[in-house]
């Protein structure tokens, strides 16, 4: 007997009891639900809960395997400045990969061991069915961290996170907010000496900058963004070539726009992303880039102004230094959380890529604006929905009273 008939049988036992939903859960991840619609309409699709998640997931994945490689790169490039001279030659290496599983492998653990963990609690808790949507949220969560997050303060984030940012609304399908930003969001107001500054980009920096604090190589272990290099009008080290291929401190899947790109295709062709709201985000976000560089332009900021380095990037460069094309395609998407109408998309991504870049600009010690920028719109996403199916009803008022008239 397979163990599909065994499940099959225990699945009978479990029926009716306290643990049942937590079973249920572990069932369903292995095989398909043996449940059918017996009354009522239906629609027979292929596409069900679990296998847009896994679709998402499947988009993530090489930006995850990249963020290994790139966690290896930066802390021996921290180490040996020459490395940075050749990134090609020295970036796909096995020390590279290995030092980037051993740092990143643990966010992943702790990321599905403690989300998964509170979603069965709270399943077995309240009696319902434990749903796919942490799955996605368990993979972005060690996306948009730094490498060197402590674990116990993932794990207090993603606590308040999947409580705060889910349950308490009833859970997958019910929250007004997308998880993976509320535990980022909880991270930098809680700990920000950990989501920002030169040193947390970088695996081991701060070990070794306290190490060598009393000696002359302290800028050799500095893991500064670009973003925060422009907010204090510093000389920017790495070319568009390094800034597109993802050969930069950062998190660890928003590096790579190749892959970030390659990603919003897949998903745009399965339709599991929104085309609209990926384009007018970046569309927001070059239109503000434009003002900014208008603005400097026109002179009327000075070079020695703390906005002056941000305000000064090309517009079209907003879109491969940061998160926004990230947040774009994997964080706005978010078909829970977003606009659910076309024209609402529209309005809803435009506004996320414009207040990104004008929190960036405005805000240099955060100059990562995308993902308050997300959890912003988040919540005004139901009153423009509402604002749009309003003006929809009023159109169509005014064309019944001139058909009737």
């Amino acid at each position: 007997m397979g163990l599909k008939e065994n499940l099959h049988k225990l699945k009978k036992k479990y029926e009716g009891k306290k643990m049942a939903p937590a079973f249920n859960a572990l069932h369903t991840f292995l095989y398909l639900p043996n449940e059918t619609t017996h009354s009522g309409s239906h629609i027979r699709a292929a596409d069900d809960l679990k296998r847009t998640m896994n679709t998402v997931i499947l988009a993530l994945v090489p930006c995850l395997l990249f963020g290994m490689f790139n966690a290896g790169y930066q802390h021996y490039a921290a180490i040996d400045e020459t490395l940075r001279a050749a990134p090609l030659a020295n970036f796909f290496t096995m020390d590279n990969f290995l030092m980037g599983c051993i740092t990143i492998l643990p966010l992943v653990i702790v990321s599905y061991g403690v989300g998964l963990a509170v979603e069965f609690l709270f399943a077995v808790v309240k009696g319902h069915e434990v749903e796919e949507g942490y799955l996605v949220t368990g993979m972005l969560v060690p996306l948009i961290v730094p490498v060197d997050i402590p674990l116990w303060m993932l794990t207090v984030a993603i606590i308040f996170g999947v409580v705060i940012g889910k349950e308490v609304f009833g859970g997958t399908g019910m929250n007004i907010l997308n998880p993976a930003l509320t535990i980022r969001a909880f991270l930098f107001f809680a700990y920000p000496t950990w989501m920002s500054g030169d040193k947390v980009w970088v695996h081991g920096a701060v070990e070794r900058s306290k190490e060598i604090a009393g000696g002359a190589n302290l800028d050799a272990i500095s893991g500064e963004t670009i973003l925060g290099s422009y907010a204090q009008n510093q000389d920017i080290m790495y070319s568009l070539q390094d800034m597109f291929l993802g050969f930069i401190p950062g998190s660890v899947g928003e590096t790579s726009k190749l892959l970030i790109i390659i990603g919003a295709l897949f998903l745009i062709f399965t339709k599991v992303g929104s085309w609209r709201i990926i384009l007018s985000t970046l569309v927001g976000a070059l239109i503000m880039g434009l003002i900014f560089n208008g603005v400097i332009s026109a002179g009327w900021i000075e070079e020695s102004s703390k906005f002056y380095g941000l305000m000064n990037v090309p517009f079209w460069q907003h879109l491969i230094i940061g998160s926004i094309l990230f947040g774009a395609v994997y964080m706005a998407t978010d078909p829970v959380s977003a606009a659910q109408t076309n024209k609402g998309k529209w309005i809803y991504g435009f506004l996320i890529g414009f207040i990104s870049i004008m929190i960036r600009v405005f805000n240099p010690a955060y100059p990562e604006g995308v993902f308050l920028a997300i959890l912003l719109m988040n919540v005004f996403a139901p009153t423009i929905d509402h604002y749009v199916l309003q003006g929809n009803i009023k159109r169509r008022q005014k064309r019944l009273k001139v058909k009737t008239a």
